[in-house]
């Protein structure tokens, strides 16, 4: 089985994490980060976290005043991603999430809080090929526990029926500039001659905890008779490889810097803050999240596609 230690490999196989898992409240066709205040340039993404998200949503505060889906009460973070499919002779039926997991990882290391108001998008959703995937966001895709298949590309759907979940993960960036809330991710990459900061960050910039998405896919209801070749599976930007994701931050100024005390011991530590015990739950519940701006937009996959192709 894939031990917590492996599944955060390459971000610290032993760093201190937490994590807070949030359920998903809505299919939209927005991306407030990418193409804020427009209904008609992006595709379909999943949601989870702060129901308050509109295509125009830009600040903590906005997302603070809604309704969280996650675990944690002090998180009213959003998190999206492109919408996984089952193509079949049917047409395309949104495969269900078991379980979406916000990693915060490597926080030994981290300088600073995650800003309020920062935002990040990880991946390449132009990316057609493992060549066109970045190292540094770790996008892979495999079956949950089962052994890996030799020859395939880390980014590529498996070709197998997963014995229990299919399973993605996604790297962020670590990197911030606290003023301009720009981020990169850390690395020898960013060391030029003498500029050699032992915080691995370009100039600017210091180290905050690293977010890391983990997803499961339950297929059992919905792909009972499993696959052989190549999967039967879209995202709505297209193969595997463009798999990405965002983020803005929500989490309670306070929690966030609680956080950083979640580096006591090179293992898991919850973060507690002003709403209350890591563990507590949403303070809504998890079933009152809705759209913000049902008057906008559509979770309609077809329809988000002919916006798409009408522009």
């Amino acid at each position: 089985m894939r031990s917590i230690s492996l599944l955060l490999a390459g971000a610290g196989a032993a760093s201190a994490y937490t994590i807070t898992v949030a359920d998903r409240f809505m299919y939209k066709n927005i991306d407030p980060i990418v193409f804020p205040g427009r209904y008609d340039k992006s595709h379909m993404h999943t949601f989870f976290g702060s129901d308050a998200v509109t295509a125009n949503t830009s600040t903590s505060a906005e997302l603070q005043a809604g309704c969280s889906t996650a675990e944690n009460p002090n998180d009213y973070s959003v998190y999206w991603v492109p919408t996984l499919y089952l193509r079949n002779s049917s047409g395309a039926q949104p495969i269900p999430v078991n379980r979406f997991s916000a990693y915060y990882v490597s926080i030994e290391n981290a300088e600073v809080a995650i800003p309020q108001d920062f935002k990040a998008v990880a991946g390449n959703v132009s990316a057609s090929s493992q060549a066109g995937v970045n190292d540094l966001t770790g996008v892979q895709w495999f079956c949950e526990g089962d052994a890996t298949e030799d020859g395939k590309d880390v980014s590529a759907f498996p070709t197998e029926t997963c014995s229990t979940h299919l399973q993605t993960l996604l790297l962020f960036p670590d990197c911030v500039n606290e003023e301009s809330l720009e981020s990169a991710y850390s690395g020898t990459q960013n060391w030029s001659g003498d500029f050699k900061p032992a915080n691995r960050c370009p100039s600017g910039m210091k180290r905050m905890p690293q977010l890391r998405f983990s997803i499961r896919y339950d297929l059992r209801s919905i792909l009972p008779g499993g696959w052989s070749g190549e999967a039967p599976f879209e995202l709505a930007c297209g193969t595997s490889y463009c798999s990405h994701g965002d983020f803005i931050n929500g989490w309670l100024p306070e929690a966030a810097e609680n956080m950083l005390l979640a580096n006591a011991k090179r293992e898991f530590a919850g973060v507690d803050g002003p709403a209350g015990k890591s563990d507590a739950g949403s303070l809504c519940g998890v079933e009152n999240a809705q759209d913000a701006d049902p008057e906008h937009g559509t979770s309609d996959y077809e329809e988000s596609k002919a916006l798409l192709g009408a522009n």
